[in-house]
């Protein structure tokens, strides 16, 4: 099966997240050329990284198939096989990125490779980033080049794994890091000097109340697990020793969000009443997804489907951007996130099979 052998050498480029992608950048743009698209390379600020835009087809309209080129580290995972030579055992591929989300590139290219013997009967486009496992720092240095590139699609369908089910929605996302600034000492004579530590305290305090406040009288949005927004504290650090002052204090903390909270008003809400001394910078976000299920072009690829109805999920994706366009979105793709970012990351052969059908079928 093609798309096997595709995933094969997907699988094989090292493309975990802060590394280079270049490798299997100059791969699939090669391999675009040759199967007759019109391919864009658009090379990240960082110079070790890029991303591609590719068309095939004329006219209006046709459908842009996203994915990403990045995969999650392997360190510390307790792998069987190795995690970079894609391994088939009991019908399912083993390696990383099988399920998030390299097997969806790898049904997209099987089907551009047919293109020019049996060319679609709307255009086919495909969009490639970089560094989405990092809270999508790729895309935004590519999004603006969608249209002028491509077209206006009539579809965008972002890959990521749904078990071929339709996604109309999840939460945006904002990572923070706060630096909370105290005063060196001796921890004999504390209350002379400010405690970054204790700063750090009066934030994380800071985002249980607003949390608390969410719970109880938040936005709700029905279809989600934990139906309101919500913030996380997901690491902290500072300190020398027990007998000296913290002059310094990180936390990185995040808010995942519902459209009608945006995180900026969120974050306003965080900082009433805090103490002077801590600053807050983004590190990282990106928006959330709430498509209509009933847009004519995201109807239509619900009837293919096996089943039609409408999901949210909890994880993030690149979709919101798209969205920002005025872009039909959704996502879609073969595999399940339980088995993604996992020690032994897999993805069952049939699902392959079936994403590959749903593009031939919706293309055509």
């Amino acid at each position: 099966m093609l798309e096997t052998e595709i995933l094969a050498r997907l699988v094989g480029f090292e493309t975990i997240t802060d590394g280079p992608n270049l490798d299997l950048v100059d791969w699939v743009q090669d391999f675009l050329s040759d199967a007759g698209f019109d391919v864009t390379r658009i090379p990240s600020s960082c110079g070790t990284k890029a991303g591609l835009l590719a068309r095939f087809g004329a006219g209006d309209g046709g459908v842009l198939f996203s994915a990403h080129s990045d995969v999650v580290p392997v360190a510390g995972q307790d792998w069987q096989t190795d995690p970079f030579t894609l391994t088939e055992r009991d019908g399912r591929l083993i390696g990383r990125g099988s399920t998030d989300m390299k097997g969806f590139l790898a049904c997209i290219l099987a089907h551009a490779a047919e293109v020019k013997q049996a060319p679609p009967k709307r255009p086919m486009m495909i969009a490639l980033s970089w560094d989405e496992e990092i809270g999508c720092r790729g895309i935004p240095e590519m999004i603006d080049m969608v249209i002028p590139t491509l077209g206006r699609p009539d579809l965008v369908i972002v890959g990521e794994p749904t078990e071929m089910r339709l996604c109309t929605g999840h939460k945006g996302k904002a990572a923070y890091r706060a630096t909370c600034h105290g005063q060196p000492g001796h921890s004999a004579m504390a209350p002379l000097f400010t405690n970054a530590l204790h700063l750090g305290a009066d934030l994380i305090s800071a985002l249980r109340r607003v949390q608390a406040r969410l719970a109880e009288t938040g936005a709700r949005k029905d279809g989600y697990q934990i139906p309101y927004s919500t913030l996380h504290a997901g690491r902290m650090s500072g300190g020398v020793a027990l007998n000296m002052m913290p002059e310094e204090a990180l936390i990185d903390f995040e808010i995942r969000h519902l459209a009608a909270e945006p995180a900026e008003t969120l974050l306003a809400e965080v900082r009433q009443g805090l103490p002077e001394g801590i600053e807050i910078a983004e590190v990282a976000s990106y928006p959330g997804l709430a498509a209509d299920p009933k847009q004519p072009e995201i109807a239509a690829l619900a009837q293919l489907l096996d089943n039609p109805e409408p999901v949210k999920v909890s994880y993030g994706t690149e979709a919101g951007f798209f969205a920002a366009l005025g872009l039909p979105t959704v996502v879609c793709g073969p595999g399940s996130m339980a088995d993604g970012h996992q020690p032994n990351e897999s993805i069952a052969v049939g699902e392959l099979e079936r994403c590959s059908r749903l593009i031939a079928a919706f293309l055509n």
